[in-house]
């Protein structure tokens, strides 16, 4: 099946070295659904969603693959052309949204200047459409919070303005870099919620990073579980919790830590399990370069 984005046989490596950081990567992700991106830290969701997005860091560089956006390979386009279909066609929803806002400018223009420099609408209609985003993702007395600095917000509301920002120019994806990782308990619950809302009202497909199975489970239709680079799974959310199909996978299912059952013992990845997915990843590895 290839999806609306579709990624195939993605390799990233570290400039002028062959020791790849993505290997192989493919996956899809059909119009107007959720997938999740799981692993550890260091496995490479993140680095996904950056080569897809073409902000990698310039120490890293794409060896081979596809990345299809909408039938179009983003990585055949010439880089203004790729600048402006990934402007029109997707955005970020940023981990940390205190680093993420400019802390010298006020919200309304974070939040307009993407609508009048993609899409060219003009100022006074741009800010029309934040303060109707912003009283979206309910935040109250919008007009107020236009006029704010982000130090002057709590995190939620910030996070908030995020979301509000990703959705401004009405993207077919957004990429969700763990949008609640910086945020407490009580504000992640809302914010998982908010997410799910403004989903399943534009129909934007989303690609959701992050290390924690229970918001798999609340928010995504299907996964991809990474390890060191490398898809070892990808299957339906319902699928994957029934009983998932690779070691590592079930291993790291396992070592969810059981929130009914507090006095139970966290269970970590079984070193033969970490030894057996390395070996895994070190022979592709092994492969790959055989072949080039």
């Amino acid at each position: 099946m290839t999806g609306f984005l579709s990624i195939r046989n993605l390799s990233v490596v570290l400039a002028g070295t062959p020791h790849r950081l993505l290997r192989s990567v493919s996956l899809d992700l059909p119009a107007g659904e959720v997938h999740g991106l799981v692993g550890e830290s260091g496995a490479g969701k993140s680095m996904i969603g950056k080569a897809i997005l073409g902000i990698l860091p310039r120490a890293i560089e794409i060896a081979e693959g596809e990345i299809l956006l909408d039938g179009q390979d983003l990585l055949q386009l010439p880089p203004a052309e790729r600048r402006r279909l990934v402007g029109k066609t997707a955005a970020l929803i940023p981990q940390d949204p205190l680093t993420a806002l400019n802390p010298s400018r006020r919200i309304g223009p974070q939040i307009t200047d993407r609508l009048v420099d993609i899409l060219g609408w003009k100022r006074a209609q741009a800010e029309a459409r934040a303060v109707e985003l912003l009283a979206e993702v309910h935040i109250p007395d919008a007009p107020r919070v236009m006029r704010s600095y982000p130090h002057e917000l709590s995190g939620g509301m910030r996070q908030r303005i995020l979301i509000a920002s990703a959705f401004a120019a009405e993207p077919k994806l957004i990429v969700a870099d763990e949008p609640t990782t910086a945020l407490d308990v009580t504000v992640q619950k809302q914010i998982l919620r908010l997410i799910a809302e403004m989903q399943s009202r534009h129909g934007t497909a989303i690609l959701f990073v992050t290390h924690d199975l229970g918001v798999v489970s609340k928010v995504c239709r299907s996964l991809s579980v990474l390890y060191g680079g490398k898809v070892v799974e990808e299957t339906e959310v319902r699928a994957f919790f029934r009983g998932p199909k690779h070691a590592y996978s079930a291993a790291l299912l396992a070592a969810t830590p059981k929130y009914t059952d507090p006095d139970t013992s966290l269970t970590p990845v079984p070193a033969e399990v970490i030894a057996a997915v390395q070996a895994e990843v070190e022979a592709a590895d092994g492969e790959w370069r055989h072949v080039r």
